[in-house]
């Protein structure tokens, strides 16, 4: 494969104007065939600075941290007087179920790949990859949403300020579609130093919203009329205390918001500093530093998620939490206002707006991240995908449709984030269980199966009351899977091997050859009899019209996963019946032949002529299977790759036919 990239230009040589110029400041940092590159979210090198694991959970926690500035008033809304009870059902979901379940994946995904790549090793195969585009679905829903939505309940709070000016008020979408537009100028310029300003926002967030939980509940117990008002409406309209529990296990999953973050803590990783004794195979300083940034976040989130949603639903009246009310989606930011003060109340909003808009930002960055880990990787996505700045302006793009779709409201959008979060947890929890069951440890298979048995519950329950969640996910995985598939088509006739190597013994085979022509006879592995190799031979020699006694080079392709796109190739010699033959495994045999022979070609500095028999059956048929199946209409597809991969005929390897 190609690597587009910028390279050294002549000072004094004129300057690239109009569409190359453009098209060249787009596609900076195209990245390698394994989707490296220097953008956000990138793969991390040997020589990138690392960072101690507390940092790192400050960059997954402007996404995880920034829901409390909605996710109490979403809460209330959506379950009442019952959310802090439900809250806490969520919270011991979160520190019983999705904890364990993340850590077990931070152990076995410690390249930040995530629970998706675990499902991709346990379901290989165009099901296993059709499974994943779907994922991916899923995971586009969660980010793009987290982007929208946050940025959204951002303007929230910059318009209810008091100190705001009035001009804003009515303007949610236009100051939404500023802040998306400003995180994509963020992103086309570049995005580094990240951590750091993560950590001074996420100290700065956690260290106000302390101010106001202990404030507010100091107001609450000094005035202990609102804890028995709250008491009196809770058991007044749900009944006994079994009841009351019952619905909160029955409302809880509306609270799946407060779950997200856990997917975003193992696709960062990469960037935690483990121990001097690390290896790349067993980076169990990198692992444990992981577990620590999971549970600490966890545990603090859970105490977040207890206090305020009883401080909110104790103090505020539930008319305000209605959609115009002063506590619809800033909650907090209405409690530090109402008994804080104003100067208090707009450094708070200030912070929330810098947290909340910087989610965005870790979002953006976990799709910059994402897409090109696999799509590229499969052939399913255009070569521009594999650069940052289209991807920014796409993915900036969907972020203003959503905007203008979901009117900027955040209550509108949370059960589409709910659903995109519930959808990896439930993948996460299900990829645990069959690594658990695969490394035969029954109690943990038992213990994780009960887990994931929660989270379908909870995600079919969220995806019945949010229904949206599921539509918008659904457009996410029909655009995913229609570009991928057409994209794998039009790539079809590229050239998929990443390496090509041989071995002694094949190259031994070649060294015979002092020169041309370097005759080599494609050869379908199942046939191994010596009466095949025979048969073949001298229908080569009767075609070619070659010398009787020619000893050509049989070469044969074995499909092993014909899903796969870039591969690296090894190609074997071994004797059969005193035959010299190639053996290579690869997906698809026109392009994998076509990759050999160019390799022959550099090795040897000899031109390879390689002979083939037509294939029998319907066009069509062959085509289908060539492309699924890695098979079909092998001569005429192999000379096209080669066309394609070599424009100048006199250096390309010739292709006969008999």
């Amino acid at each position: 494969m190609t690597t587009l990239s910028r390279t050294p230009t002549d000072p004094s040589a004129p300057r690239p104007h109009g569409k190359t110029a453009l098209r060249n400041w787009l596609l900076f940092g195209l990245q390698d065939s394994k989707g490296a590159h220097q953008g956000p979210g990138g793969v991390t090198t040997a020589h990138e600075k690392k960072h101690s694991w507390w940092q790192v959970m400050c960059l997954t926690g402007v996404d995880y941290f920034s829901t409390l500035g909605y996710q109490p008033a979403i809460a209330a809304l959506a379950a009442g007087v019952i959310s802090p009870l439900a809250t806490i059902v969520l919270v011991l979901v979160t520190l019983l179920g999705a904890l364990p379940v993340y850590r077990r994946v931070a152990g076995e995904s410690h390249r930040g790949e995530g629970s998706i790549a675990m499902l991709e090793r346990l379901l290989p195969r165009w099901g296993g990859k059709l499974f994943v585009l779907i994922l991916l679905g899923f995971a586009a829903t969660d980010f793009m949403i987290t982007m929208t939505l946050s940025a959204a309940d951002a303007t929230a709070h910059l318009i209810q300020n008091p100190l705001a000016p009035g001009w804003l008020a009515g303007q949610n979408i236009a100051v939404t579609l500023f802040l998306l537009a400003l995180l994509a100028a963020v992103f086309l310029r570049g995005f580094k130093e990240a951590i750091g300003v993560a950590v001074v926002l996420v100290a700065l967030y956690l260290g106000l919203n302390a101010i106001v939980v202990v404030l507010t509940l100091a107001e609450v117990f000094t005035h202990t009329v609102a804890i028995g008002d709250w008491w009196q409406a809770l058991t007044t309209s749900h009944g006994n205390p079994f009841m009351v529990i019952g619905i909160a296990l029955l409302v809880f999953p509306k609270l799946a918001l407060g779950l997200s973050g856990f997917e975003t803590g193992v696709a960062v990783m990469p960037q935690i500093r483990g121990a001097e004794t690390d290896t790349e195979a067993n980076p169990a300083g990198r692992i444990k530093g992981a577990r620590r940034l999971l549970t600490t976040a966890a545990v603090i989130m859970s105490a977040f998620l207890v206090t305020t949603s009883f401080i909110t639903v104790v103090l505020i009246p539930q008319q305000e939490f209605q959609p115009g009310g002063q506590a619809n989606g800033r909650a907090l930011a209405f409690l530090a206002h109402q008994y804080l003060g104003v100067g208090f109340g707009t450094v708070y909003d200030i912070s929330t707006i810098a947290i909340l808009w910087f989610a965005g930002a870790s979002a953006m960055a976990g799709l910059l991240n994402l897409v090109p880990r696999y799509l590229p990787r499969y052939g399913m996505a255009p070569a521009w995908a594999k650069a940052v700045r289209p991807l920014v302006l796409v993915f900036t793009l969907i972020g203003f449709l959503i905007t203008f779709l979901f009117k900027a409201d955040v209550d509108a959008q949370g059960g589409a984030y709910a659903t995109g979060v519930l959808v990896l947890m439930t993948s996460a929890a299900v990829a645990v269980t069959l690594s658990a069951r695969r490394g035969r440890q029954r109690k943990r298979t038992v213990g994780f199966g009960v887990i994931a048995v929660v989270f379908i519950y909870t995600t079919i329950a969220n995806i019945f009351e949010r229904p949206e969640g599921i539509r918008i996910a659904a457009v996410f995985i029909a655009g995913i899977i229609i570009i991928s598939l057409l994209s794998r088509v039009r790539r079809s006739f590229e050239l998929h091997a990443t390496h090509v190597h041989m071995d002694r013994q094949a190259l031994e085979f070649m060294s015979e050859v002092v020169e041309g022509p370097l005759t080599i006879i494609s050869h379908e592995p199942l046939r191994t009899s010596a009466q095949a190799y025979e048969d073949k031979l001298t229908s080569a020699i009767e075609v070619s019209h070659l010398p009787l006694n020619h000893q050509a080079l049989f070469l044969e392709v074995i499909v092993d996963d014909s899903s796969d796109f870039e591969t690296e190739l090894q190609v074997h010699g071994v004797e059969r019946h005193g035959y010299r033959i190639l053996e290579v495994h690869g997906p698809v045999v026109p392009n994998t032949i076509a990759s050999v022979l160019l390799h022959i070609r550099d090795v040897t500095g000899l031109m390879p002529h390689i002979y083939f028999r037509w294939t029998e059956g319907n066009p069509v048929t062959n085509l289908l299977r060539f492309l699924f199946l890695g098979e079909g209409e092998i001569a005429p597809v192999t000379r096209e790759v080669l066309r394609e991969a070599v424009p100048e005929v006199t250096n390309r390897p010739w292709v006969h036919v008999g």
